[in-house]
């Protein structure tokens, strides 16, 4: 796990160019990917437009660029049913690989931590649901008279 302190020394090892180049490399992989490509092709119209998305989210998430306007839960909601916790799974091991090919070992870590603790966020909003509350025996139950 990256410490807070280290954003300030991280940041000389991940700029704006980085993901620029790092989001349609890793895109075109996840595209060409049996479970989750299908998935991306049917959810995206417009590839440019999301990739640009796609940078801006990870320039707010790890330069804290704020350029990023969107809302990650949202936009997965609106796939339930198709995507699935497996698919959480191919995705981090797809952005383990990209980002230790492209991307200094420290950047590389730090955007692993990262986008495993969304991916965790994500799923915890997309599948987590308390069982309904069980009837306290204690407590009479409200009637309205």
């Amino acid at each position: 796990m990256i410490e807070k302190d280290r954003h300030v020394k991280l940041s000389d090892e991940i700029s704006e160019a980085q993901p620029e180049r790092l989001i349609p490399s890793f895109y075109a992989r996840v595209r060409d990917e049996a479970l989750i490509g299908p998935v991306f092709d049917r959810a995206i119209g417009d590839w440019q437009q999301h990739l640009g998305k796609l940078v801006d989210f990870w320039s707010s998430v790890m330069l804290t660029s704020g350029r990023y306007k969107g809302s990650p839960v949202a936009a997965h909601l609106k796939q339930l049913p198709e995507i699935t916790p497996p698919m959480f799974d191919r995705w981090l091991m797809l952005w383990t690989e990209v980002t230790a090919d492209m991307l200094p070992p420290a950047a590389a870590a730090a955007l692993q931590d990262k986008a495993a603790r969304i991916a965790e966020s994500l799923k915890l909003a997309l599948y987590f649901r308390l069982p309904p509350m069980p009837a306290n025996p204690l407590r009479p139950a409200y009637t309205k008279s």
